[in-house]
């Protein structure tokens, strides 16, 4: 499938640190026939591919800080409503309103399709891997991503877990993968991130587990989280490690 790229308005930043960082908004049309809505904050054409990922009830709002901070550092990122969300820094999630308004299934696995199409875009139009950063239900289907997406080059992963019903439904598909991870979550989370990921044999496998308490899902990344630049600087370790992924 080719994806054009549909841009539906653009946004600019006035003041502060991120000032002239923008983004625009688009859609990508999924296997199945739902729009899906994302961000694009492009750096240029030979910057690494990122896509974002939210976590449950939320929408890409949940990067509007963290994408900017991305881009600041030359990564070009897709933030992008899946099917199985809400709203979060209010900003709607579009896809879920849509997927509702044409009597679309929605469960977290559904999400997984739109997942695929943004890969799929990213992969179409910068020619390179994708790194898949997901939060919460998005993280654990950013590792299965990882593991079955041969367009996948890495993966990042906030507070991945067993979201899906089935006993170690997750640990057991992703055994194996063999792609570079970074992994964090909170603190009383981080037991459950280990076991999640004990067979996964990458040479390049990161867990960070903080100093704090921190938060769950990539809101440890955001200003407000007390112990957010300690997430920060192991995660620009990481990715510096791999950016020149091709």
């Amino acid at each position: 499938m080719k994806y054009a790229l549909i841009i539906t308005s653009t946004f600019f930043l006035s003041t502060g640190i991120f000032a002239q960082i923008g983004y625009q908004t688009l859609t990508i049309p999924a296997p199945d026939g739902l729009t899906i809505t994302a961000d694009l904050y492009e750096a240029d054409s030979t910057a690494p591919v990122i896509l974002l990922c939210h976590q449950a009830a939320y929408s890409r709002g949940e990067y509007l800080e963290t994408a900017k901070r991305l881009k600041k550092f030359g990564f070009t990122c897709l933030a992008i409503d899946l099917r199985s969300g809400n709203e979060c820094n209010a900003v709607q999630n579009e896809t879920a309103r849509a997927a509702k308004l044409g009597h679309y299934t929605t469960s977290y696995m559904d999400a997984k399709r739109d997942i695929e199409s943004g890969i799929d875009f990213l992969y179409a139009n910068y020619h390179r891997k994708v790194i898949v950063l997901g939060s919460s239900y998005s993280a654990s289907l950013a590792l299965l991503e990882a593991k079955e997406n041969p367009q996948v080059g890495a993966v990042i992963v906030f507070s991945p877990g067993e979201y899906f019903g089935e006993k170690d439904f997750i640990s057991k598909k992703i055994t194996g993968l063999d792609k570079p991870v970074y992994a964090t979550s909170a603190l009383s989370e981080a037991p459950e991130v280990t076991e999640l990921l004990k067979d996964v044999t990458s040479q390049l496998k990161v867990q960070f587990i903080p100093t704090a308490e921190g938060n769950h899902g990539s809101k440890v990344l955001w200003t407000s989280n007390s112990n957010n630049e300690e997430y920060w600087l192991t995660l620009m370790a990481f990715l510096s490690k791999i950016r020149e992924l091709k």
